[in-house]
């Protein structure tokens, strides 16, 4: 099996140029190809994972990634899929943010020895002179044509600003950049960026010639991609300071029945055929077992093997009755929080970050969505005794330990 067939038995490309070009240079691996990430948050998250995983995948076949930081885009912000306006970030912001993504990108990228570039857009496109993009890049886009992309269309019916109507012109001198400095000949991108994706490799062609080779892919699952880690909590995080392994491993060993299949293909490196195997047998535990394997593959390959073992031996403490709860998430209360080792359910619940509020937290309780040590506990006013530690349940998913400390 090529590693084409391979992303396509995986359900990872959607739309394609050039297919039979596209498809010689990455099994020759021959393609040097990148990836755009916006630092708009300290940390890589959930919705990000896809791209890492591709860029793993082809790099793995001998293709060479170029990792390109949005320095320079994201103090303008992409209108794709938005109803909003991005908020403005000062510079120092990003720089920082810009840093620490390359810092989680090693985790999944070999930098060593060439084989991967990290690039920083704002290297270009902070120092270009306004008339300059407008002479020499400006009179190659139509406005006409721009408008009827959908990613503008959607926009044009809240307010689409002058701002925001630049990207894609600054997305597209990016591939042209690349092509020229790095010899790059591909770029990946979700189904939500097909638009600005295009504008580069038209881009390319005016200002150096029919001949001029770049070709594109959008990635199947990116507008899905970004419903991805999403929860009540907030957003799932790469990094184990805003999201521990644990929640990160129940993250994945929640998710849905019909999602389970779909994100063992895409996202983690188990034989495709495994995989299909497994799915012509889909039934009752057969679920929880590719849940199980799923929340482990994912967690290790973004935490180490050592926490993705304390992640899953929690978790079989959780479900399956057996294994240490050791790594359970926990929150130790203070002796004057709790004396006599008593605690309301209310305070417990706030202090444990399960809830936000005594008010969510009431209505929590009187709604039967706690237990506490298997028992239902829906006295909003009772106590807890936590001289030795017990496990809170939320509703059916979220467990958290409580003791004295």
């Amino acid at each position: 099996m090529t590693l084409f067939e391979e992303l396509q038995r995986r359900g990872l490309l959607a739309q394609l140029t050039n297919e039979e070009e596209i498809r010689d240079l990455i099994n020759a691996g021959k393609a040097t190809f990148y990836i755009g990430f916006d630092p708009t948050a300290d940390s890589l998250h959930v919705g990000h994972f896809m791209a890492l995983c591709l860029m793993k995948r082809l790099q793995m076949a001998g293709n060479k990634p170029i990792v390109l930081i949005g320095g320079g885009t994201a103090m303008i912000g992409d209108p794709s899929g938005k109803t909003d306006m991005r908020k403005m970030m000062t510079k120092e912001t990003i720089s920082h943010n810009v840093e620490c993504f390359k810092k989680q990108m090693s985790r999944f990228i070999d930098f060593s020895e060439d084989k991967a570039i990290i690039v920083n857009n704002a290297d270009w496109l902070l120092d270009l002179n306004y008339v300059d993009v407008l002479r020499e890049v400006g009179a190659c886009f139509s406005v006409n044509k721009m408008l009827t992309f959908e990613c503008y269309k959607q926009r044009m019916e809240r307010g689409l600003t002058f701002l925001e109507f630049n990207y894609m012109i600054m997305q597209s001198y990016d591939f042209y950049m690349l092509f020229q400095k790095y010899g790059c000949n591909m770029q990946f991108g979700g189904d939500d960026q097909w638009a600005n994706m295009l504008g580069g490799t038209e881009l390319i062609r005016k200002k150096l010639g029919k001949d001029a080779h770049a070709m594109t892919i959008t990635l199947l699952l990116n507008s899905e991609g970004k419903k991805m880690g999403k929860t009540e909590k907030g957003a799932v995080w790469l990094d184990p300071a805003k999201t521990s392994p644990y929640d990160f491993y129940q993250y994945w060993r929640n998710v849905s029945d019909a999602d389970v299949i779909k994100c063992l293909k895409m996202l983690t490196f188990v034989p495709v055929e495994q995989i299909e195997e497994m799915e012509k047998n889909m039934e009752g535990a057969q679920f929880n077992e590719a849940k199980s394997l799923l929340a482990y593959e994912l967690t290790k390959l973004v935490h180490g093997e050592e926490e993705a073992a304390k992640a899953d031996a929690a978790a079989k403490a959780i479900f399956a009755g057996g294994g240490d709860s050791a790594d359970m998430p926990s929150t130790a209360v203070s002796a004057e929080d709790a004396p006599d080792g008593q605690i309301g359910i209310l305070s417990l619940l706030v202090k444990c970050g399960l809830c936000k509020s005594n008010s969510e937290a009431r209505q929590l309780v009187t709604q039967n969505g706690i237990a506490v040590d298997g028992e239902k506990f829906t006295d909003p006013k009772g106590l807890v005794n936590i001289s030795e530690p017990v496990v809170i349940k939320k509703g059916k998913k979220i467990f958290h330990k409580a003791m004295l400390g």
